[in-house]
């Protein structure tokens, strides 16, 4: 039996030069009855965030009590006013801007009625150079089937704190609890290792 020990071709000389790799960090899937809050820290080995460039969360799902939800993202426990954010939304026949100073980071959807099982809204959040001494920045795309209509938005925010990022808390914003099966997916982006 030959055991292949040849180095993946991304790696060269043991230095990773894929210039954008993704590494899976956590998923948290709701089980059982739904949840308040969903909260991902910072830790040890490859979730160590402070070896990452950006983080993305992506996210699944709907809420439990079959009306309209919108979610929001506390960093670093900071509830305060400082953060702000440019959204732009439609649902096919119109289209809105808004902008707005806030208590959190403006990670929402809308899901239909819980009784529509099958039916689930996403997001894909990019929190960009997450250990930066400058102030945070995050883009949001969100797209949600409405079981019969649509709903898709574009969001970016500004968290004004210099901090490295090392917790991020997601909570309903109107207080309802989230929805069984909903699921969250965190990834950490490394930096690039090449030059070009």
């Amino acid at each position: 039996m030959t055991v292949n020990t040849a180095t993946p071709d991304y790696i060269v000389d043991g230095v990773l030069t894929d210039g954008e790799s993704w590494v899976p960090l956590a998923t948290n899937v709701v089980s059982g009855g739904s949840t308040a809050t969903i909260t991902f820290t910072s830790s040890t080995g490859a979730n160590d965030w402070s070896q990452y460039m950006d983080l993305v969360l992506i996210s699944y799902g709907r809420n439990g009590d079959g009306s309209a939800m919108v979610m929001k993202m506390n960093l670093n426990n900071d509830t305060g006013s400082n953060y702000v954010y440019q959204q732009l939304y439609g649902n096919g026949s119109a289209v809105t801007a808004a902008t707005a100073a806030s208590t959190y980071l403006d990670f929402f959807w809308y899901p239909p009625s819980a009784t529509a099982a099958n039916v689930v809204a996403c997001s894909i959040t990019t929190l960009f150079d997450i250990n930066s001494g400058k102030y945070k920045s995050a883009q949001v795309q969100i797209a949600n089937d409405m079981n019969g209509s649509g709903y898709v938005a574009l969001v970016a925010n500004i968290w004004k704190n210099q901090a490295a990022i090392t917790e991020i808390d997601l909570v309903d914003y109107g207080g309802d609890n989230i929805a069984a099966d909903t699921r969250f997916d965190l990834f950490g982006i490394l930096p690039r290792m090449v030059t070009a």
